[in-house]
Formats: C-alpha cells, structure tokens, sequence
C-alpha cells in the first residue's frame, strides 16, 4: 500500500527524531525550516523535500504534522497567506504533535475544517530517544473516522496511540499529565534542598522515599540529578515546564477553576527562569531550591 505523503513543520529535538523514524521507514517527507536548521539539512539530506512556506508544505502532503513549542507558534504555522490552510488539500489531516491550549486547538479546528481539512491533537509522551525507535506515547483526540486515516502512521511513531475523544481531549489530558509531573518534580527537588539545609544524606532521603508508595518514575529522574549529577534523564527545560503548568492554569480559568496545586511550582520555576536557569533541566530545580534556601 502506498504510504501517505507527510508534511511535518518543527524539527527540534522531538520533531527531527520523528523525522528521522519516518524516513527510517519509508515515508517520503516534506519540511520547512523553523528554528532547527541543522535538524532541516540532516532530514534534506536523507531525502526529505524542503519548502520555503508551511502553505507548500500542506500542499505536497495528505497529513501535515507539527511539532512546536507553543499555541502562538503553531497559530502563526497554521494562519496566514503562507499557513497550513492556505494550502490544504481536500481531506487533508492536520495533527499538533505540541503541548497547546486546548482553546486554541478547537479554534483552529474549526478554521481547518471550513478549509476542507481535519485539525486532531495528539501530545507526546515520552522522550526524543524513544522516538527515534517508534516507542512515542501518543495522546490522539479529534474525529474518529480520521483517526482512522491517521492510525497506522500513528503507530509507526508510537508505541502506545491512544484516541481520547473530541478534539482538544489530547491537550486537556497532556496539561493535566505536565501539570502532575512539574508539581512532583519540583516537591522532590526542594526535598532534596531540604534534606541539605537539615543535615541529612539525600542518598537516605531518597532510600527511605523510593521504599514506599512515593516511589515513581519522576522521583528517579530527579534523584538521576540530585545523587548522580546527571540531568538528562529527565530532558526538559525548566522554562518549559514553566509553559505548560501555565497552559494548565490558564486551562483551569477558562474552565471557572483557579488551580491551587499548580501556583507553587509554577512561581518557583519562573523566579528559576528570571534567576537564568531557564535552559536548566527540571531536575536542577534541586539547586533553585537550595539556593533559596541560602538567601
């Protein structure tokens, strides 16, 4: 069966490795350079065609892919002369791979659709070294007959695909997810901080912690920074993290909820960001923390 045409617009660290899994298995890829040049030349250079405009990407492809760090990016992609579309084919599907405002991806949804096409959400889990082997999770929302279309590539990309219901579910749910994960990566960073400035070993902290029900995935990543030095097991940028647990608040508003759990996390990492520590990992919020604590 022939493969569909795609057309993906953000080749960063997530979005190149997704590039490069699709090449890996056949796809014929169209790409227009975003912030990524390098990331652009290794996917020309493996074959891939590159535009001047995300409009011509659209125009060569059956599904346009994004993946971006903001709703402002994926809006200014998307809208326009030059946007997705202006340049949509009929039936072509539209997916943001990006963690967006759910507000933002129904009203687009609306703009792809009086355009002929079909707009879905589908936020990632997972890290850029799982999508280089296909193992994504992958948060899919919008109509189902589209999904459908979409699944098999889906697949390619993900280990586990999920289809969570109308359009901009995806985004509601991967909010949630960030705003969860960013809260307990920042209680055990000041743990950590605070086992310091109490005299205690975080090696012992973290043996007592990690023996009982607080174990979890996120507690080892930061635990990767705090007893080991290393950040990377965690690879996300505190200014970020920063983003989406302020997507989930502005989320919540809209929704008539003024989030508790998220202002205390969400304040430290942006007094981390003011401070420099922006392009910091999450895990190194330990430091934020400790700081702190020292002033």
């Amino acid at each position: 069966m022939t493969k569909p045409a795609i057309g993906f617009i953000g080749l960063g660290l997530m979005g190149a490795a997704m590039v490069g899994r699709l090449q890996d298995l056949g796809y014929g890829v169209t790409v227009t350079a975003n912030r990524s040049r390098p990331n652009v030349d290794a996917a020309v250079a493996r074959g891939a065609t590159e535009v001047a405009t995300a409009r011509e990407v659209a125009t060569a492809s059956d599904i346009i892919m994004l993946c971006m760090d903001t709703s402002a990016s994926v809006e200014t992609r998307m809208r326009g002369a030059d946007g997705v579309i202006a340049g949509l084919k009929p039936a072509a599907v539209v997916i943001d791979f990006g963690t967006s405002l759910p507000a933002s991806t129904r009203a687009l949804g609306g703009e792809v659709a009086a355009a002929g096409g079909i707009y879905m959400d589908a936020p990632l889990g997972r890290t850029p070294s799982h999508a280089k082997d296909g193992l994504l999770n992958i948060m899919a929302a919008g109509d189902k007959a589209a999904f459908g279309k979409v699944e098999p590539v889906l697949q390619d990309l993900g280990e586990n695909v999920f289809h969570l219901g109308a359009l901009g579910t995806g985004h509601t749910i991967k909010l949630i997810n960030n705003f969860f994960g960013m809260t307990v990566a920042n209680a055990m960073a000041e743990a950590f901080a605070m086992a310091d400035i109490a005299g205690i070993d975080r090696a012992e902290l973290y043996g007592v912690m990690s023996a009982g029900p607080l174990h979890s995935g996120m507690m080892d990543f930061v635990k990767g920074y705090g007893l080991e030095g290393d950040p990377t097991g965690l690879a996300f940028a505190i200014k970020n993290a920063a983003k989406d647990v302020g997507y989930y608040t502005e989320m919540a508003k809209e929704a008539g909820a003024d989030s508790i759990m998220a202002k205390s996390a969400l304040q430290a990492m942006r007094n981390a960001i003011e401070t420099g520590r922006g392009d910091d990992m999450v895990s190194q919020m330990i430091d934020y923390y400790a700081d702190s604590f020292k002033s």
